[in-house]
Order: C-alpha cells, then structure tokens, then sequence
C-alpha cells in the first residue's frame, strides 16, 4: 500500500509540476502586477468596457495563481505526511488523495485551453429540433442544465432572447456566460443533444425521442474587428412576449435585427429598454459574424468547427436516455453515467473535461 500510495504521489507531483510549466506561474504573477497597476489608474473607469476587461482578466489571472498554489501547497503536505511515515497521518493523506487527484486533473484540463478565443466568454443558443412538443420541452430542459452548471461554479449568465413554444417548452433561448475559458470549457457542448423518454404530453405514454441544437460562440472583443455597416442591418422593434417583469410587456421594446448579407438574424427582448435589447442583440450579431469568419478559415484548413446542424436522428453528440433504462452516453468520448438527474441538474463536468481532452486530441492529431 505504501508503495502505491509513494508511485501516486510521485504521479502527481509530476503532473503538477508540468501544469506549473504550462501556466507559467511566474509569468502569471508578472502579469498580476501589470493588471493591479493598470487597475489603480484612476482614469481607467472612464472607459467601462475597458476597466471592466482589466478587472475581469485580473480576477482570472489570480484565480489561475491562487489554484496552482493551493494544490501545491496541498500536494506537498501529503508529500509531507508521507515521509514521516506516521500511520494516522499516512491514513489522513490517502483520504484526501482522491480529492487531489481530482483537482489537478480538473486544472490540468484548463492548461489545454490555447485557442484563440478559449478565454472568452460563451453566448449559447439553444433550439429545438425534431419532436414537436417533446424537443420544445427538451430546449428549456438544456437551458436549466446549463444555468444550473453555471451556478454551481459561481458564474453569472444573462438571457438575452427565449421564445416560448405554444403548448410547453421553448424554440430556442440565447443566452451569455460569463466566465474565464468559458467558450474554451464549452465549445465541444457545440452539436445536437438527444433525449429518449415517456413523453409526459403523450396520453398513451409512448416513448418519445426529440432533439435540440447547442451553439457555442465567442463573445467579441473590441480587438476583433468585426466591421458592421449600417446599411446591411434590417432592425425591426416589437412588443415582447412571454413572462416578464411589470413594463416588459407593455411597451415595443423588443428588437430583432438581420444582417442582410448574411441573413443571420437574431433577437433580444428581455431587457426592458429598446437601446438595452438592441446593445444585446448586436453582442450576439458580432459574435456570430466572428464564429462565421472563424469557420470560413477553419474550413480552408480543413478543420471543422460546427456550422449548420440537422437537428435530428444520426446527428447527435450525446444521448440522454431516461427510458427504458437511465443512461447518458457522449457519442465522441465514450463518457456515461447513470446519473441521469444529476447530469440535467448540471453536472456536466466529467462530460466536459473529456471533451477538452478528446478535442485537444483530434486537434494535435489533425496538425
């Protein structure tokens, strides 16, 4: 035991030693103190897009730093029981040695975040796809099971859009997460999600499959040069629709705009003003162009990164089957669990983090 207890151990602090490597601690404790200095200028708040960037990436950096020294510290604590070779404090480290295991495997993922936008955060856009009321259902089902994720790790999202369908559900929901690696953690989410259940609007409780679409995009930076001309852009205001507080109903508030050269459209109505929908509603657009942009020279090097989906039976990435038996099952990486509530209560992250790995993998392998 104490032999395997010794080889874990050593296991470990090789991987984080690697991670330390990777992130560059030193460098990230550099670029703390550019952040801190550049956050103690007292005329960085007359830009609040800027400030609120600079505050943003200085809270990740910290964050970044304070992980990495935690689990060291914790590592070399176990190290430290270890070697002393005292029984109780041999028992209490290989009690916490699961946990740990977790953890480093948990920040190792993070280092495997280098795209290009990875650091960004997420806009998701859901919609519902083949099987009727079921799939409507099943769109609001994923809406929940994201934001319940989110919640769990502390991450703020804002909804810009949802349309309800007629008898339950919705047709699709657009909304934002905001969170370091946040478009990095969840891009492989990108693709068709399938349920198989006893459809509770069916009278003869018949099994029922349905579909909706995930699409994950960076949300744009003022780096990224997305040049919008006016003239491409079709803005239509109307009267919101669906629950809302006192106002929201009641006034054309709600805008839709269409990028004519393109014919990208999307929507924002939950808001209360007409200029906070339409400021909305152009974050989705420019995301959407970039994501497009993207795509365009992924595809000349011969790399997919999602595009139009057939939101319907063969094209799925993930199975969630909750009848005949309890059971969801990533198609990509082979990842299940019978924990099927869990899973749409929003714990998603083992899925995640296989996707992280199998994403960097086919990626490696295509370069």
């Amino acid at each position: 035991m104490a032999a395997d207890f010794a080889e874990e151990l050593k296991n470990l602090d090789a991987t984080l030693t690697g991670i330390e490597t990777v992130l560059d601690v030193e460098g990230l404790r550099r670029r703390a103190e550019g952040l801190e200095q550049e956050a103690a200028d007292p005329d960085l708040w007359s830009d609040q897009d800027r400030a609120q960037a600079v505050t943003r990436k200085l809270s990740s950096v910290r964050g970044d730093i304070g992980r990495v020294e935690g689990l060291r510290r914790r590592l070399d604590d176990l190290i430290a029981a270890f070697d002393l070779d005292d029984e109780d404090l041999m028992a209490e480290a290989a009690d916490q040695l699961p946990a740990m295991s977790r953890d480093i495997s948990a920040l190792e993922v993070r280092t495997l975040l280098s795209g290009e936008f990875d650091e960004r955060d997420a806009i998701v856009q859901l919609s519902a796809g083949a099987g009727g009321v079921d799939a409507a259902d099943w769109t609001a089902m994923l809406l929940r099971m994201y934001t319940r994720w989110a919640e769990r790790h502390g991450y703020t999202t804002e909804v810009y859009d949802s349309s309800e369908a007629e008898e339950a559900g919705l047709k699709s929901a657009t909304f934002l997460i905001k969170a370091p690696y946040a478009y990095g953690t969840l891009r492989s989410e990108h693709g068709v999600h399938r349920l198989v259940r006893i459809s509770p609007f069916d009278n003869q409780n018949r099994r029922q499959t349905s579909f909706a679409g995930v699409e994950i995009t960076p949300v744009v930076e003022q780096s990224d040069h997305v040049d919008i001309d006016d003239k491409d852009l079709r803005i239509d205001i109307f009267r919101s629709s669906g629950p809302g507080g006192q106002g929201v109903n009641t006034t054309d508030s709600a805008v839709r705009i269409t990028h004519l050269p393109t014919n990208i459209v999307v929507t924002c109505q939950n808001e209360r003003s007409q200029l906070q929908n339409k400021a909305a509603a152009m974050v989705v657009l420019q995301a959407k162009l970039l994501e497009r942009r993207r795509a365009e020279e992924a595809a000349e090097k011969q790399r997919l990164t999602g595009g139009p989906q057939d939101v319907s039976f063969g094209s799925q990435i993930r199975n969630y089957v909750l009848h005949p038996y309890q059971m969801v099952k990533d198609l990509r990486t082979d990842v299940e669990t019978s924990n099927t509530g869990a899973v749409l209560d929003g714990e998603i992250d083992e899925f995640i983090d296989a996707e992280v790995r199998w994403r960097r993998s086919a990626e490696s392998g295509a370069n």
